[in-house]
């Protein structure tokens, strides 16, 4: 059917790449436009652009400010929960433990709750429990970064079992017998094998960071105040700032395809790796 219809797979392909894009370009769009020619009749085909938008986005300190929190709280979050997933799916994968297996799924239950539901407790965590003399990792950039563990963590272990349960457990006993230790067992041979699937994990943990909202917009005030909780201070009781909202909204696009494009190659090995044992 493939063979004798080539042209129905590519028009299939053509109209699921013009529905999942005209969004974006639409979304540009609207960044190229002054407020007024928002509201007249809309032109699918740009004739002229407006470039004021995007001027005033990067000229305006308080959202580079919010840019760059984004960037560190993404970063750092997805490099502490896929160093912590890695370790903790080695020591599922490996150890003999007692009821590992209904750990890995209290872990995933974590990951189904809805973000709502742990917005008390957090806030309570933040601002009391953590709180050492005036210091709290309230409003911190610490702090968001052990918000996020909460959810991507679970996600990042249930991700990278498969990966870890792929790779034979021959090559430890071979590099133990060898005189390796645990340490050398993990950073030189599961290490090196697991960075497909390591790198799947960190691209998605940081996306989920990256565009995260609720939490960010309730336990953030300034100091730690993220690129997409910036959103929100231009929707006012005077108007809604679309072009510029547009303008936020395809900046926060550019650095997760910067990102994307890095790992690409590692992706789809990733997904794949430890899928199918021999």
């Amino acid at each position: 059917m493939k063979r004798q219809k080539p042209w129905l797979s590519v028009l299939f392909w053509t109209l699921i790449s013009f529905v999942t894009l005209f969004p974006i370009y639409w979304l540009f769009v609207i960044s190229v436009k002054p407020t007024v020619d928002l509201f007249s009749t809309p032109e699918v085909i740009l004739k002229s652009f407006y470039w004021q938008n995007y001027v005033d986005v990067l000229t305006d300190s308080t959202l580079r400010r919010y840019m760059m929190n984004s960037l560190i709280i993404s970063t750092g979050n997805a490099f502490l929960v896929t160093t912590l997933g890695f370790l903790a799916c080695y020591a599922l994968s490996r150890f003999d433990l007692p009821g590992k297996e209904s750990i890995f799924f209290w872990t995933i239950t974590n990951r189904m709750a809805p973000p709502a539901v742990f917005l008390l407790p957090l806030f309570l965590l933040l601002t009391q429990v953590y709180r050492i003399g005036d210091f709290s990792l309230a409003d911190t950039r610490i702090g968001m970064i052990l918000v996020y563990c909460t959810f991507n963590l679970p996600f990042a272990i249930w991700t990278l079992r498969p990966t870890i349960d792929g790779i034979p457990k021959e090559l430890d006993e071979a590099a133990f017998i060898d005189g390796a230790s645990p340490w050398k067992i993990i950073t030189e041979v599961i290490f090196p094998l697991a960075r497909p699937g390591l790198a799947v994990t960190l691209i998605l943990t940081w996306v989920f960071a990256w565009n995260e909202y609720l939490l960010a917009a309730t336990l953030t005030n300034f100091n730690a105040r993220t690129l997409t909780t910036g959103l929100s201070e231009y929707v006012t009781t005077t108007g809604t700032a679309w072009g510029v909202m547009a303008a936020i909204s395809v900046i926060t696009l550019i650095p997760a395809l910067i990102v994307f494009s890095m790992v690409q190659r590692h992706i789809v090995a990733g997904l794949t790796f430890g899928a199918v044992k021999g």
